[in-house]
């Protein structure tokens, strides 16, 4: 079985991020949700479970970051394409989020990544890479090495 993963994020108006995080292409999961949570899949290997402050709050005793001052972590999401890198960040500003927190990364053509943040300032990055051009661009410095 594939690993998975479950980014448990803390928000402060639930029907408003599961509103954005539909728009942006996640789909709901009703099986894991209540009125202080909400599943949000991505992949069949990736969830977001968005949680009230104070469910957030009952799994830990430590402050909750105010993210629209403080980066607690930065989550990068792959794309199938470089467009597709730019139609997930022009989903999420038609939603509400904001454009581009972090540089856009554009490496030799062959990886592309831009970036959006959520209502409540959480920071996902969407890249591209073309993976055999990577290791084609890799290989030189690795003999020099």
């Amino acid at each position: 079985m594939a690993r998975m993963i479950f980014v448990n994020i803390p928000v402060t108006d639930l029907t408003r991020s599961i509103t954005f995080y539909e728009a942006v292409g996640f789909q709901r999961d009703d099986r894991f949700c209540d009125d202080d949570a909400q599943m949000m899949v991505l992949s069949d290997t990736i969830s977001v479970m968005l949680l009230t402050h104070a469910r957030f709050n009952s799994f830990t005793p430590k402050t909750i970051a105010d993210t629209r001052t403080t980066a607690q972590a930065l989550f990068c999401v792959s794309a199938g394409s470089r467009a597709a890198v730019t139609a997930m960040v022009d989903q999420a500003v038609a939603a509400g989020g904001t454009p581009d927190p972090t540089p856009e990364q554009d490496v030799d053509g062959f990886m592309f990544g831009r970036s959006f943040e959520d209502p409540d300032g959480h920071i996902w990055e969407v890249m591209w890479m073309d993976v055999a051009a990577a290791k084609a661009a890799m290989a030189p410095q690795a003999e020099i090495a």
